[in-house]
């Protein structure tokens, strides 16, 4: 079970510096400064997939249920027409 927390916790972290990240590179206008950013975001996503594999691997985590094509179909539409509502 603490296997379990310490999982959680951690996918929790590297989401929210995951999010806190595209903020930074946004907002980043020295090209090096910039880069450099970049290339921690693209660890901190390998390494959250590679946790995230885990977590589903040793059952500490399932997915939600795939959607189907009419369903993928029908959010493209929203998207593509801007009608979120």
């Amino acid at each position: 079970m603490q296997e379990k927390i310490m999982v959680s916790d951690t996918l929790f972290s590297i989401n929210a510096t995951l999010q806190n990240m595209g903020i930074i590179i946004a907002q980043t206008a020295n090209p090096q400064l910039r880069q450099a950013f970049i290339q921690i975001r693209n660890a901190a996503e390998t390494s959250q997939y590679e946790l995230y594999e885990l977590a589903i691997n040793h059952g500490y985590y399932e997915p939600s249920v795939q959607a189907n094509k009419e369903e993928l179909r029908q959010i493209r539409t929203m998207f593509n027409d801007h009608t979120l509502i």
